[in-house]
């Protein structure tokens, strides 16, 4: 009986080994969670959520023109095993509010506004939290730095216009700065919908770099380019009737930007200049990396790269 024993209590010793030894298994994708939020009265947005149980920080994504949180998808998906994970759709884009321009101006200042109201609802701890924002998201984002500097422990940013530039811009930007030529660029951005969904990624590019969208990322788009009153289109042009009042106080204001900041720049951005993020950089004392062989997509057209520099950004704020 007493060799049974020990052979018992030897065979446990070595499964405890055994399991010791065993490598760990990566942890579970979290499941994506999508659902609406109402961040003030005007204003409910639809986001989406990546909940891990044991977070090593947060990343809120800002997505850009003619996208919709949905752009944000696969590189979610990627750090959710590790960061919680938010995104949302700007008022006016995807399934978020189209409220009437009289009661909201769709201008980079309110989104600003949007975005602390977002981050406040969310309870997100702004201490852990990095900010990746991108086109139309990008000046909100500073915006709202300047406004309330430990918004995030660090903002990303990347082909955005953040001065009144035109010169660093595409024509048809530049054109939506001013009537009449605004008014113009806005009948026919609505007209030509569907061009501009199946072409807008890939300018400015060359074959060997153009890229594949999701077919999920691109129906979402479709279906919320029209959904309500405002389409997205209305949107991009309120917010461009404001654009030179907010980046003139951008500008003026660049010396109070306290919330350190990242820029990133697609080399071969056709919309706005890598020369616009040269100098922003510049001004603000920041760090650019400009991305060779990227466009003005860079998230989506190497989304790679966006989750390396996310998770750099994010082992750094870990360390404070």
């Amino acid at each position: 009986m007493f060799n049974s024993l020990m052979k018992k209590i030897a065979f446990l010793i070595l499964m405890l080994n055994l399991m010791s030894c065993a490598p760990l298994q990566p942890a579970a994708t979290p499941r994506m969670e999508v659902g609406d939020m109402q961040v003030n009265p005007d204003i409910k947005l639809r986001r989406m959520v990546f909940r891990p149980a044991h977070p090593k920080g947060t990343v809120l994504f800002l997505h850009g023109f003619p996208e919709s949180l949905y752009a944000w998808k696969g590189v979610a998906e990627t750090l959710a095993s590790d960061y919680e994970v938010h995104a949302f759709d700007w008022p006016g884009y995807g399934q978020s509010s189209r409220p009437n321009p009289q009661r909201f101006s769709y201008s980079p200042r309110d989104y600003a506004q949007v975005l602390r109201d977002y981050i406040r609802t969310s309870g997100i701890d702004t201490s852990r939290l990095v900010i990746y924002a991108t086109d139309i998201g990008g000046l909100p984002a500073i915006l709202a730095a300047l406004e309330q500097p430990n918004i995030a422990q660090e903002i990303i940013v990347g082909d955005f216009a953040p001065f009144n530039r035109p010169q660093y811009m595409a024509d048809t930007l530049q054109s939506l700065k001013s009537r009449p030529s605004s008014d113009i660029t806005h009948a026919a951005m609505n007209k030509n919908r569907d061009e501009i969904l199946e072409n807008a990624f890939h300018r400015g590019l060359p074959k060997e770099e153009q890229f594949e969208l999701a077919p999920e990322f691109k129906a979402d788009i479709a279906q919320g380019w029209g959904n309500g009153d405002i389409t997205s289109a209305d949107a991009f042009y309120y917010y461009y009737s404001y654009f030179t009042r907010d980046q003139d106080y951008c500008e003026a204001n660049m010396a109070k930007l306290k919330t350190p900041v990242t820029v990133v720049w697609g080399e071969k951005d056709f919309y706005i200049k890598k020369e616009m993020g040269i100098e922003f950089a510049d001004r603000a004392g920041s760090k650019i990396k400009l991305l060779p062989k990227l466009g003005h997509y860079p998230h989506l057209q190497n989304p790679a790269q966006t989750v390396d520099e996310i998770r750099s950004a994010l082992k750094a704020t870990a360390s404070m």
